[in-house]
């Protein structure tokens, strides 16, 4: 996936981990790629800075690296305070001796003499594998890893190794031997039961006073790490046991890292409902009429109907859209809870003008340019023609705004799960847009738009009154980008409750009851958290720290 951050950087999903891991909030300047170095320096050029020297890799390249990395690193990413982060956390993507990071990690020699020997800690990451019936741990990859750094200059103080299994002592002391490196500063991560783990033992590992006595922070941090509640999130996945199950109705299926915000977020939200997510891939493709009678048809459609709730993720292309439109109908008709995101919001808005409104061809700009009745459009910012840089990008203010009297619904599910604020700020990456010239007639056909931009032209969020449908709810944004294990996505959390049929509880609300086409799908029985008069649904089956990745 491309992974936006507030300031409008489009980077890797390596600093979505990281800001869901360290809970902070980064900038495009945290992710130093090869084309931003050689850029920086070829304008420097032009500039006449190097007063006509030739430009070399060296120093020239080498500098602007670490010159980048000492002006990033003093950003603060928690979003409370003004101070300089303690430690900067500066990851070099790929695989020692990999052409393409050779230039960083000749960088980072000099970067530890530049800023003293004393404040560097190198953390090299291994793979030890485990061969054969009786899963013999391999140290050659490891020792042959650190060789080719050792050659470099470079000479870590710790290695974590990644395994299937926990490093033996014997193995331990191997590496220790081959790679110059106390047994003690040998790492284990091995596979564990889910990733919330993984703190926790590099902790019983001591990797904490490790890191604190090398980089000389001990005296400044006495204190133990404090992951009591890591450990309950831990522990809350390991043990739930009741299950909600999630359809991600989507066009990039088969690559599940394309949307693994949107899985995070959903797993997220599980966690803090104490639920077992059960998420479920559904090819949006695979839902449409032309496939109809074919195998993956049947199947996709069996599935979709044996779910609690649907995601209908981002996306760009007309692929799909025809699958993604039919999943959204079927939600809406069988009170399926479901949460559009970006081009799930717009398509909500078109099945809906052509299923309620009878406009038999609305459609987007984006998918047919001839349609006369185009209920999502290109933005003005963008410049027909030109793909590059034309996107609305990062962190937006979302103004909500209160449903129509004729709702009968004290406050929008926007104001409840947004906690009853009246603006938020959610980041943004898209080109099109719900037409507004369509708003009006959409509204008085209870389609309601409760977000809106402060211009009140741009529409960000949409949904049905609850009297209507027990979660509709749609997006512009992409509210997946900033949930965290502690601080879920509201959306999302919105979805899980409704998928588990704990939304009027959660909220103190009346229970509904919805009208569903009788199509054989069978009740959901309450949850064991639910009492007896909830909502029956009808469905169908510490340490400030500043990580910059290159």
């Amino acid at each position: 996936e491309t992974f936006v951050l507030n300031d409008g950087g489009e980077t890797d999903l390596d600093l979505g981990n990281y800001e869901r891991f360290l809970d902070v909030e980064l900038t495009k300047d945290h992710n130093i790629t090869t084309g931003k170095i050689y850029s920086s320096v070829i304008e420097k050029e032009r500039r006449g800075d190097y007063l006509g020297n030739t430009v070399q890799v060296v120093p020239h390249i080498t500098d602007e690296i670490q010159n980048w990395i000492s002006r990033v690193s003093a950003i603060p990413v928690d979003g409370k305070s003004t101070e300089a982060p303690d430690v900067c956390l500066v990851e070099v993507g790929g695989t020692v001796g990999d052409i393409e990071s050779t230039i960083f990690l000749e960088a980072l020699r000099q970067f530890q003499w530049r800023v003293g020997r004393e404040r560097c800690c190198l953390v090299h990451v291994s793979l030890v594998p485990c061969l054969g019936s009786v899963g013999e741990q391999k140290t050659k990859p490891t020792q042959h890893g650190v060789k080719t750094l050792m050659s470099l200059g470079l000479s870590p103080d710790i290695i974590v190794c990644r395994s299937s299994c926990k490093l033996e002592e014997a193995t331990r002391r191997k590496i220790s031997a081959f790679c110059h490196v106390s047994p003690k500063h040998v790492v284990s991560v091995h596979d564990v039961s889910n990733i919330y783990h993984v703190p926790l033992i590099l902790r019983q590992q001591n990797v904490h006073n490790i890191l604190k006595n090398t980089l000389g922070l001990a005296e400044s941090f006495p204190l133990e790490p404090m992951l009591d509640s890591w450990k309950v999130i831990a522990d809350t996945v390991d043990q739930v046991e009741e299950t909600v199950s999630i359809a991600i109705v989507g066009k990039y299926t088969k690559l599940s890292d394309a949307y693994l915000s949107v899985i995070k977020a959903c797993k997220h939200a599980s966690i803090k409902e104490k639920l077992k997510l059960d998420l479920v891939w559904i090819e949006s493709s695979d839902l449409e009429d032309v496939k109809a009678g074919q195998e993956s048809y049947e199947k996709a459609w069996e599935t979709l109907k044996s779910v609690d709730g649907m995601v209908i993720p981002g996306g760009f292309g007309v692929r799909g859209l025809e699958g993604k439109l039919a999943a959204v109908k079927y939600a809406r008709t069988s009170k399926i809870p479901i949460l559009g995101v970006c081009l799930g919001m717009q398509s909500m808005v078109i099945e809906y003008a052509r299923n309620v409104l009878g406009i038999k061809d609305a459609n987007s700009s984006e998918f047919d340019d001839n349609t006369e009745n185009k209920l999502v459009i290109e933005m003005l910012e963008h410049h027909t023609g030109k793909m590059g840089g034309t996107m609305r990008l990062g962190a937006r203010k979302t103004l909500l705004h209160p449903l129509p009297e004729s709702a009968n619904q004290p406050k929008s599910i926007a104001s409840l799960l947004y906690d009853g604020a009246e603006s938020v700020m959610e980041r943004h990456r898209h080109r099109y847009e719900v037409n507004p010239d369509y708003v009006e007639r959409l509204e008085n056909n209870g389609l309601n738009f409760t977000g809106k931009d402060e211009t009140n032209q741009r529409m960000e969020i949409v949904e049905l009154a609850l009297s209507e449908h027990p979660f509709f709810f749609g997006v512009q944004y992409h509210p997946e980008l900033k949930s965290r294990p502690e601080k879920t996505s509201p959306p999302f959390h919105g979805l899980i409750l409704a998928a588990s049929g704990r939304f009027e509880k959660y909220f103190s609300l009346p229970a509904q009851a919805y009208s569903v086409p009788a199509n054989g799908v069978k009740k959901r029985s309450p949850s064991k958290t639910e009492d007896s008069s909830a909502l029956k649904k009808q469905r169908s089956g510490s340490v400030n720290i500043n990580p910059i990745s290159t």
